[in-house]
């Protein structure tokens, strides 16, 4: 990574989300809307989660950020969907992203 520059995660700084809050909740549970084919995995904070989904015949990680309208909390613009192939791809850089992050803390 030659030339490095640092990015501020505005993201991380506009929901108040901080990493300094309890540790994610693995909840492992069905969502009650009408998409059954959910199944949330963590919530990584208080408006982001982890979700595996079955979208048109396909399996899908979900990472996207929720906000609460009329007391029900909505999937946000804001996330990404992997495909296996993809998330297989991201899995499998992990140990090398876990080694920059570290050297860069």
């Amino acid at each position: 990574m030659s030339g490095k520059a640092k990015r501020r995660d505005d993201d991380a700084a506009s929901d108040g989300d901080s990493e300094a809050h309890a540790p994610p909740k693995k909840t492992f549970k069905k969502d009650s809307d009408e998409d059954s084919d959910t199944i949330i995995v963590c919530e990584i904070s208080k408006y982001r989660r982890v979700s595996v989904r079955n979208w048109q015949g396909k399996i899908m990680v979900d990472i996207r950020e929720f906000y609460t309208k009329d007391g029900k909390e909505l999937p946000g613009k804001k996330g990404i969907s992997l495909t296996m192939d993809q998330w297989n791809v991201l899995r499998s850089h992990v140990e090398e992203i876990d080694r920059v992050v570290s050297e860069n803390s």
